[in-house]
């Protein structure tokens, strides 16, 4: 599915301490050279080495079949062909990461990274097209980590999916169910299979990602471990699927924001979500004030989320220390309706700071 973007007016909006916020300067050393061969200045990427290089320890370590993430001191060493939308995700193949990527953009070529600091990066340096990644899960709620990576980078938000997840118990060819003393998983897999792990009576052990657990097993050939992980890693990594649907509540979906360079020009000609971050001062009725200018107008706020301000976590008034907080929020509106341009310039008018992260077509899509 092609994705077309371009650059609008700047979609952010500041005050006085905004300057505060603003997101880190691009790395100086990233590889990019310059042309100037058409009106639109155009970036490419000039690098010498593939995902699938790396040392000797490596090569033995892990199947050449499969791309190695993508770490944050390889983010200048990684080459795109040009052929496909690339799209990066953090975990490695296999990961539900992977699978919502390929739901967004169907086709592409997804590139495993190792953090999600590193996804942020390959799109700002311009190795990849796009980041694919969670924000929220229906059972373990937000993705806080992604939330504050969001206010860090310059990247816009362009669409969102949602995936369903199913986790299924791997193990490796032969072993049995009751050969099993422990499984492996990310914690928040883990505990989303609560019931039936307790009924196996298994031992937890947390790892950083599903299908990291999946691969795991494979390559140590383990015999008394099983990973919680998708049925897709099984077939990757040659497991055996030894029971299906294992999460305790079937309603498991989490949601994944796509991410890019350049913002989308919002429309009006479908359902759209618009995604800001604010801070407020502090005082009575002062966030009241701040969502009564979307209730005003009947905009329907779908998610607020709250974060410390990292730069300045306490404030002191009267004697009291308050923590500052940062606000995101997202509403049913689209930047180009002029009840949420209104609205934001009703919020400026005593926020601290605002920022639009991006207004984006709301997936409809059936799970």
């Amino acid at each position: 599915m092609a994705v077309h973007t371009v650059r609008l007016p700047a979609t952010q909006l500041h005050t006085r301490t905004s300057r505060n916020l603003s997101p880190s300067n691009r790395d100086p050393n990233a590889v990019i050279r310059f042309s100037f061969g058409s009106p639109k200045l155009r970036r490419f990427v000039s690098v010498s080495s593939s995902l699938r290089e790396g040392n000797e320890h490596d090569k033995e370590k892990d199947s050449p079949l499969l791309p190695k993430p993508l770490s944050s001191n390889q983010l200048a060493e990684t080459v795109s062909n040009g052929s496909r939308v690339r799209v990066a995700y953090q975990g490695v193949r296999g990961a539900y990461s992977e699978s919502a990527a390929e739901k967004a953009y169907p086709n592409c070529e997804a590139v495993p990274c190792e953090e999600f600091d590193t996804a942020f990066e390959a799109v700002e340096r311009w190795l990849v097209d796009r980041a694919v990644l969670p924000i929220e899960n229906s059972l373990g709620g937000s993705i806080h980590r992604n939330y504050d990576l969001l206010l860090r980078h310059n990247l816009h938000i362009v669409g969102e999916v949602k995936l369903a997840i199913r986790h299924c118990l791997l193990a490796n060819h032969g072993v049995k169910i009751e050969d099993l003393k422990r499984v492996l998983s990310h914690p928040q897999a883990l505990s989303q299979c609560e019931n039936t792990l307790t009924k196996l009576g298994l031992v937890r052990e947390a790892v950083y990602d599903t299908a990291g657990a999946a691969k795991q097993i494979a390559f140590e050939g383990l015999s008394d471990a099983a990973a919680v992980a998708s049925a897709k890693a099984a077939e990757i990594y040659g497991l055996n699927v030894l029971a299906e649907d294992i999460q305790d509540d079937s309603d498991n979906v989490t949601r994944f924001l796509m991410l890019a360079r350049e913002p989308i020009i919002p429309g009006t000609n479908r359902l759209f979500k618009t995604s800001i971050v604010f801070s407020l001062e502090e005082g009575p009725g002062v966030l009241f004030k701040a969502l009564a200018v979307f209730a005003l107008r009947e905009i329907n706020l779908t998610k607020m989320e709250s974060r410390p301000l990292r730069k300045n976590p306490l404030r002191a008034s009267g004697g009291l220390k308050y923590f500052d907080y940062l606000f995101y929020v997202d509403f049913e509106a689209s930047m180009a309706d002029e009840v949420a341009q209104n609205a934001l310039r009703h919020l400026e008018e005593f926020a601290t700071f605002l920022r639009v992260l991006g207004s984006y077509p709301v997936d409809t899509s059936m799970l």
